[in-house]
């Protein structure tokens, strides 16, 4: 594989870090800046929703600009964004920082898979993805942990200083290893994406992505708080259970596609968010005993986000068939739904701490997880009535 993939990689290593670190610092920057906790959890929300919105917007906008060019603007807006980060004042800069390395979130992922397939020959195409997208495996196991204890113990600043340190690494590695001639794809219109949102089966889809897994940031944009409060962990502990939760994510999202495959997705959709209600409910009754709580944590990891491949397989398969000429809008804006989905779960979730308070969050993360199988189910009978609608010497023999 080049090296310039390597640069892409540790690009999105960055990237995953400064996502999911937030959420092991929340008690630390809401002591710090006087906020509530549902307002630190605000940070997790506007995050995700620069990313929703960079995703598909800004993508869009800059599809004629130099591939390399962009991308290192891109590296640029993230390093700012965490210096920015890194230097707040006070909770309103923090937001604005927050955002701004969102927005390049977004168009570093809807332009990377493009960028990383022109760098191998067509048949190493899926492995070059795949390596690009292993730094956000890593940053889970790796850089949130890591990230969560500097926090810990020199401050939410220092952290926000180390990725924006990574950030730059990476804009130089990018610099220096990504050829200047990237071939540009044809650029998705504004109208083309619009024309995709009109399909109601790829809907139906995006909500099962964004409530399967908005559905588990109800409660994990406040597992550190849960930890501490609730399980009896340090602050100085909660980085370990991240460590923990990382691992088994990387894990779960092994074992997500291999089901997706011997299952089909489906099958493997309903399995996976069966169990992942499953786990915020035990949730609610192992969390006041800190072995049962990382029990339950570590099995939450290998759930949470098993559902992904699923989800991105499926999405593409639908589109294949009702939106043939627009399938790598499709695909982006499934990942514009996920970060929908952190956006509303991390949101609700703050409404159920403020008015429910922090125990509340898991049962009913479990019930808008459940909501996603049930459309998971509409979605598969749906499957199998266009299968059964076949034509037939012309004519048309529908299901009973």
């Amino acid at each position: 594989m080049p090296l310039a993939l390597w640069a892409l990689a540790l690009s999105a290593f960055a990237i995953g870090t400064t996502e999911f670190v937030i959420v092991g610092l929340l008690p630390t920057i809401s002591a710090d800046l006087h906020v509530s906790l549902p307002s630190a959890g605000l940070l997790v929300s506007l995050y995700a929703v620069g990313v929703a919105i960079g995703a598909p917007v800004l993508t869009a906008l800059t599809g004629r600009l130099p591939r390399k060019h962009l991308l290192l603007a891109l590296m640029a807006l993230f390093t700012v964004g965490n210096l920015v980060a890194s230097v707040a004042p006070g909770y309103g800069v923090l937001i604005v920082a927050r955002v701004l390395t969102g927005l390049a979130h977004g168009v570093f992922f809807s332009i990377g898979s493009t960028i990383a397939t022109s760098l191998v020959p067509k048949e190493k195409g899926a492995s070059a993805i795949a390596l690009m997208f292993s730094g956000l495996t890593v940053a889970l196991v790796t850089g949130v942990p890591l990230g969560t204890f500097i926090g810990q113990h020199f401050g939410w600043h220092a952290t926000f200083v180390g990725v924006a340190l990574l950030g730059l690494i990476a804009l130089l590695g990018n610099l220096l290893l990504l050829p200047s001639t990237i071939a540009s794809a044809v650029p998705a219109s504004m109208a083309s994406q619009l024309a995709v949102l009109k399909r109601p089966r790829l809907l139906l889809v995006y909500a099962m992505t964004a409530l399967g897994y908005g559905g588990s940031f109800v409660a994990f944009t406040y597992l550190a708080p849960i930890l501490q409060q609730v399980a009896g962990f340090s602050a100085a502990s909660v980085s370990l259970v991240m460590l923990v939760y990382g691992a088994s994510v990387a894990f779960g999202n092994i074992w997500g596609g291999r089901l997706a495959d011997r299952r089909g997705p489906i099958r493997a959709l309903q399995i996976v968010f069966a169990l992942l209600a499953l786990v915020l409910f035990v949730l609610t009754f192992t969390a006041t005993n800190a072995w049962l709580a990382m029990a339950t944590v570590l099995a939450w990891g290998a759930v949470a986000f098993g559902n992904v491949p699923a989800l991105q397989v499926y999405v593409v398969r639908q589109a294949q068939r009702v939106a043939p000429d627009a399938i790598d809008v499709a695909s982006g804006l499934n990942i514009a739904a996920f970060n929908v989905g952190i956006a509303g779960g991390a949101w609700g979730g703050g409404l159920i701490v403020s008015h429910l308070g922090l125990m509340a969050t898991p049962p009913l993360g479990a019930l808008v997880v459940l909501s996603a199988l049930g459309l998971t189910t509409i979605a598969g009978r749906l499957d199998r009535r266009d299968v059964a609608a076949v034509p037939v010497h012309g004519a048309v023999v529908a299901s009973a």
